[in-house]
């Protein structure tokens, strides 16, 4: 299969579904990455932050073994100002990929960018625009959809759970390419609490570790 992960923002695709895009690549399915936003930090660019920033992702790239990795380059915590554009470019990289599978973050995420990237993919999965995507996905992402405030909107609510017991390891080894996004314990980034958070997804299936989706669309 063809699966594509859009990630909002370099670590989202390891954080999101790191362990399942893994278990795609054992399956021997063909994985594509494309990270919407460049980073911004403390709401500066820096353009040697952020090729380094790149090189990290390569790296986790490398780790999960998974093939195509695209960044699209556009503004970080800004993005609500340019849905348009990510409209756009997230047409794009669905119209080169041909996705039978794709995974995205949650809509009722705290973080903006976030909830904009699932925003712009809702309107160019539509049935019409996207006829190869037969199964969405939303991912949760430590730090930003667990953070969300009551009354903020929709509640992450999983309803599908993926066995990542053979590939935590990975998961965790991919997230460690990232060391500026890293954080000590208890901060949900670490790496204990990643750990964690995988162990309590696989509890609520039965499993050793899991990771866990809102189905958005399914074609049967």
């Amino acid at each position: 299969m063809n699966v594509l992960v859009i990630a909002p923002h370099m670590d989202d695709e390891v954080l999101g579904c790191g362990g399942t895009i893994a278990r795609h690549v054992d399956a021997g399915d063909d994985v594509h990455v494309s990270v919407v936003c460049n980073r911004a930090y403390d709401q500066t660019y820096d353009t040697i932050a952020i090729d380094a920033e790149k090189r990290c992702a390569d790296e986790a790239r490398l780790v999960l073994g998974y093939q195509g990795l695209r960044f699209l380059d556009l503004p970080d915590e800004k993005l609500y100002a340019h849905l348009q554009e990510a409209i756009m470019a997230i047409e794009q990289a669905v119209a080169d990929v041909q996705p039978e599978i794709v995974y995205t973050s949650f809509g009722g995420d705290l973080h903006q960018d976030h909830r904009t990237v699932a925003h712009a993919v809702s309107i160019v999965l539509r049935a019409s625009a996207a006829p190869s995507v037969r199964r969405a996905l939303a991912f949760e992402v430590p730090s930003g959809t667990d953070q969300a405030l009551a009354g903020g909107g929709e509640t992450f609510a999983p309803n599908v759970f993926v066995d990542i017991a053979s590939q935590l390891d990975r998961k965790i080894s991919g997230m460690q390419a990232y060391a500026r996004e890293m954080r000590a314990f208890p901060h949900p980034r670490s790496l204990e609490m990643l750990t964690a958070k995988a162990r309590s997804r696989g509890a609520q299936a039965g499993l050793a570790a899991a990771e866990a989706f809102v189905l958005l669309r399914e074609i049967v």
